[in-house]
């Protein structure tokens, strides 16, 4: 068994051209929560007073969306699947300077369509 599915086989779609689903698994999903550093948030505000792409948190934020990416891609392959279906994110403030970032989607397993 997989310890991780493809990234190839992940869609924010119903179905996956080219692959007919012959199983659902159910939801599965990836979550990071993830604080700020004092350091980060210092030279993000500095970055404010420019203006434009704050990058200190850009960074961050793309690095904890592919940890929870990442994290979905395990447990879909945990329960058998190999493909996942209408995945998407969310995120929300847990508390002030720490937010959750959650991966979540249908597992399944696909087969070619001959």
């Amino acid at each position: 068994m997989a310890t991780t599915v493809d990234p190839h086989l992940v869609t924010t779609s119903i179905d996956l051209p080219g692959y007919r689903v012959v199983r659902n698994l159910g939801i599965v999903r990836g979550i990071v929560v993830r604080s700020r550093s004092v350091v980060g948030t210092i030279g993000a505000s500095l970055q404010t007073l420019v203006g434009g792409n704050i990058s200190i948190f850009t960074s961050l934020c793309e690095k904890t969306r592919e940890e929870a990416f990442d994290l979905l891609l395990e447990h879909a392959a945990a329960r058998g699947a190999n493909a996942i279906l209408m995945m998407r994110y969310d995120a929300n403030d847990v508390m002030n300077g720490v937010t959750e970032v959650l991966a979540y989607g249908t597992a399944v397993v696909v087969e070619p369509i001959a």
